[in-house]
């Protein structure tokens, strides 16, 4: 066999391997991210999921999403995680993350299942676009009719209720809205300002290592590779103060000294707006003026998140607009956007192919290399993940840097052929950290085999 046909054949063995993942952890209308880590549905895992199995099995990517409809909020909202309760096990599981959410309290909650009271990066738009795409146009309208309303609901509520001022942006009250959970920007925003002394007490007397006997993630994976035991408890504070507001938005703004107008999140907005605009334009309907305006101003106001000097993208606080200047990957995903202008992209280029920042032997970590906040191991704060990384592919290809998003497809492939459909992975070595058989690694990288 020469080296073509060989090649060939693993592509085809690592597909299909990747399709036995996505099937192991299908619970029929759903897939969970890993069996046991992640049991129930995660929003933006389960548009990642839905990306890669419409390349194979188109319906069952309708049925990921479809699933995911069932739980929108009557405001509209889409929230980050859905309590599944098929099993015993689910249902215990879900028993105990209710009492932690009570989402139940907020009267927009749905009536028909449990989830929590917050939201997750949009991508939502992006994964019913790409499902229309690998259908005949028949049916590519019948699927976008079908799923516009509530689609078109959830960019007005993000626009309305997360976008106050009126300026473009859409502002976060937590880092799992974020998705990239312990990104640096966020964790100095919670560390200078809203730990709370009991928090700082259980720091300065290391009593955080007897509290991470409890922590059930540190049971079914290695210590050093998930979030610190203060950065758990952090987390925890902020939902619980969300919680006591019945996540009653303006109760929440109103006393908040942490909103974020995140950098990846309102990226991956712009990119949203767009698939948005695609569908609307299929099924020949007009968007409400209102909300292309706010569209139009995302693009404008993502300008202002530009630092001149540093050649780089930021985070900005709500409240002082200042720029939160801690470098994460986060500050690459305008390139995923589509909003920004050719000679920024071409920066950012720069800094990925800089060995200084983002250029490890598997990239693309985290945080840059030359960060103090590099951890090649801790969750998001080094390792190279798949997602973010199909993320920056599909930027590149589309400002024409299809060179680089190769080079990038290629070192993810031979990551995952290296070590399996982690979690996420070290930069340096490719080793799987977190979790295995997890879904969306598996599911991406079927998409990076077939649509490249």
């Amino acid at each position: 066999m020469n080296r073509k046909n060989e090649s060939k054949a693993n592509f085809v063995k690592l597909q299909k391997d990747a399709q036995n993942v996505l099937s192991q952890n299908d619970k029929s209308r759903y897939t969970v991210p890993n069996l046991n880590l992640y049991p129930h549905q995660w929003l933006w895992d389960s548009c990642f999921i839905a990306i890669g199995l419409a390349n194979y099995d188109i319906e069952r990517a309708q049925i990921e999403i479809l699933s995911l409809l069932e739980a929108q909020w009557h405001n509209g909202m889409m929230p980050n995680i859905i309590l599944h309760t098929k099993s015993q096990h689910l249902k215990d599981h879900a028993d105990r993350h209710s009492r932690i959410w009570r989402s139940f309290k907020n009267p927009n909650a749905p009536d028909q299942v449990e989830t929590s009271g917050i939201t997750q990066p949009p991508m939502l738009a992006e994964a019913i676009y790409k499902i229309g795409e690998k259908l005949p146009k028949l049916k590519r309208r019948e699927w976008y009719k079908l799923t516009y309303p509530a689609l078109l609901n959830y960019h007005q509520w993000l626009y309305k209720e997360r976008d106050p001022h009126n300026e473009g942006l859409t502002l976060q009250i937590h880092p799992w809205e974020v998705g990239l959970d312990n990104t640096p920007p966020w964790m100095n925003e919670l560390n200078d300002h809203l730990l709370p002394w009991w928090i700082r007490f259980v720091a300065t007397t290391r009593l955080d290592n007897l509290i991470g006997w409890f922590r059930s993630d540190n049971n079914l994976t290695i210590k050093n590779e998930r979030l610190t035991n203060v950065e758990a408890l952090a987390f925890y504070s902020v939902q619980r103060r969300l919680r006591r507001k019945n996540y009653d938005f303006q109760k929440i703004i109103d006393h908040s000294l942490f909103a974020i107008e995140d950098i990846t999140f309102n990226s991956i907005l712009i990119r949203a707006n767009y698939c948005l605009r695609q569908i609307a334009n299929e099924l020949e309907v007009r968007l409400p003026s209102d909300l292309i305006v706010s569209m139009r101003k995302s693009v404008d106001e993502l300008d202002k998140l530009w630092d001149e000097y540093a050649e780089e993208y930021y985070s900005r606080d709500f409240i002082s607009h200042r720029l939160l200047k801690t470098t994460s990957i986060g500050g690459l995903i305008p390139l995923y956007s589509g909003g920004i202008k050719k000679d920024r992209a071409l920066r950012l280029v720069n800094s990925l192919k800089s060995e200084r920042r983002f250029k490890s032997p598997y990239p693309v970590p985290s945080v840059p290399l030359d960060s103090n906040w590099f951890q090649d191991q801790r969750y998001w704060q080094g390792p190279t993940w798949i997602n973010t990384n199909w993320l920056i592919i599909e930027g590149l290809k589309r400002y024409g840097f299809n060179d680089l998003a190769e080079d990038i497809r290629n070192s993810s492939i031979e990551m995952v052929q290296k070590s399996g459909f982690y979690e996420y992975f070290n930069p340096h070595t490719g080793e799987g950290l977190g979790s295995n058989s997890f879904a969306w690694s598996a599911a991406l990288i079927i998409d990076l085999l077939v649509n490249f």
